[in-house]
C-alpha cells in the first residue's frame, strides 16, 4: 500500500484539487481516499491501480459533497471554454452521441468531465501519447460532424 501511496498520491491529490479548488480539502479527501483504499485492498482484483484509486477518490468527493449538503463552486463557462447551456449544448451532446463510442467517451472525459490526459491514460491503462492521439482523432471526427451539421 505504501508503494501505491507514493506512486499515486500526486495523481489522486491533483484530481481532487481540480474539482475542489481548495488545497487543504483536496489533501484531506486524498488522505481519506487512501484510507478507504487500504480498507478495500483485500477486495481489489489487481486491475489498474490508478483507475481504482481515482474511482475511490471520486466516490469520496461525492460523499463529502453529500455530507456537506452543498455544491462545489463551478468555474465560469468562459473559463472552461464550454458554450452557454442552450441549443449549442444540445447540438454538442447530439454530435457526441453520433460519434463512435470511444471518441465520444474520450471527449466527454476530457472536455465535459475535466479529466486531464494523464488521468484518462491512468484510468484506461493506455500511454499518455496514445490518449493524446486518440483525443486528437476524436476532436477531428467531432469537427467533421459539426461541419456537416452547418
Amino acid at each position: 500500500m505504501e508503494e501505491l501511496y507514493r506512486e499515486h498520491w500526486p495523481l489522486v491529490c491533483g484530481f481532487l484539487l481540480r474539482r475542489t479548488r481548495d488545497p487543504h480539502l483536496a489533501e484531506d479527501l486524498a488522505q481519506e481516499t487512501f484510507v478507504k483504499a487500504t480498507r478495500a485492498l483485500l477486495g481489489w482484483r489487481g486491475e489498474n491501480p490508478a483507475a481504482w484509486l481515482l474511482t475511490i477518490a471520486r466516490n469520496v468527493l461525492i460523499d463529502h459533497v453529500r455530507r456537506a449538503r452543498r455544491e462545489l463552486e463551478l468555474p465560469h463557462p468562459d473559463e472552461l471554454g464550454v458554450p452557454a447551456l442552450h441549443e449549442d449544448a444540445l447540438v454538442v451532446r447530439d454530435l457526441l452521441d453520433r460519434l463512435p463510442e470511444r471518441h465520444g467517451k474520450l471527449l466527454t472525459l476530457v472536455y465535459l468531465e475535466g479529466f486531464s490526459l494523464v488521468e484518462v491514460a491512468a484510468m484506461t491503462g493506455a500511454k499518455h501519447a496514445t490518449i493524446k492521439t486518440a483525443v486528437w482523432r476524436a476532436r477531428a471526427a467531432f469537427a467533421e460532424l459539426y461541419g456537416e451539421k452547418a
